[in-house]
């Protein structure tokens, strides 16, 4: 298996959303500075970046749903990418060894309101079973 960000745990409440696990695939990792990227599937240069804790092969990351606001209105749904980066790679985050398939119709995650806008941000696994998000009126 090539080297990716194996998740653990997702966290959506109190309008955040954490997500843990571990790199897997990587000797060199902790010598690195890794950061959590979302990347707007509808607009690839919108990109936000959060700072990730690394413990060993463990990381962490979380942000709030509000930097998620888009200036436009919403009127479609739109999808985000997780990937953990560190200016050489860029690894997507997932959850691939836990053998259990199709996660996008039985993990369901809640839905985070957006304060102050008129919608959501859901976390959810894709039919690669890798973490994204989703943002719906």
């Amino acid at each position: 298996m090539k080297p990716h960000a194996e998740v653990e745990q997702v966290w959506p409440r109190d309008g955040r959303i954490r997500v843990t696990g571990r790199l897997l695939g990587l000797d060199e990792a902790r010598e690195r500075s890794w950061r959590l990227t979302l990347t707007r599937r509808s607009r690839t240069d919108h990109v936000l970046r959060y700072d990730a804790v690394l413990d060993g092969e463990r990381f962490a990351g979380e942000f709030k749903v509000s930097e998620l606001a888009f200036q436009e209105a919403l009127s479609d749904a739109e999808q985000w990418d997780l990937h953990l980066t560190d200016g050489t790679h860029k690894l997507r985050v997932g959850r691939k060894l836990d053998d259990i398939r199709g996660k996008k119709a039985i993990m369901i995650y809640p839905v985070q309101p957006v304060p102050g806008a008129d919608f959501g941000v859901q976390p959810y696994f894709t039919v690669e079973d890798n973490l994204s998000l989703e943002c719906r009126p």
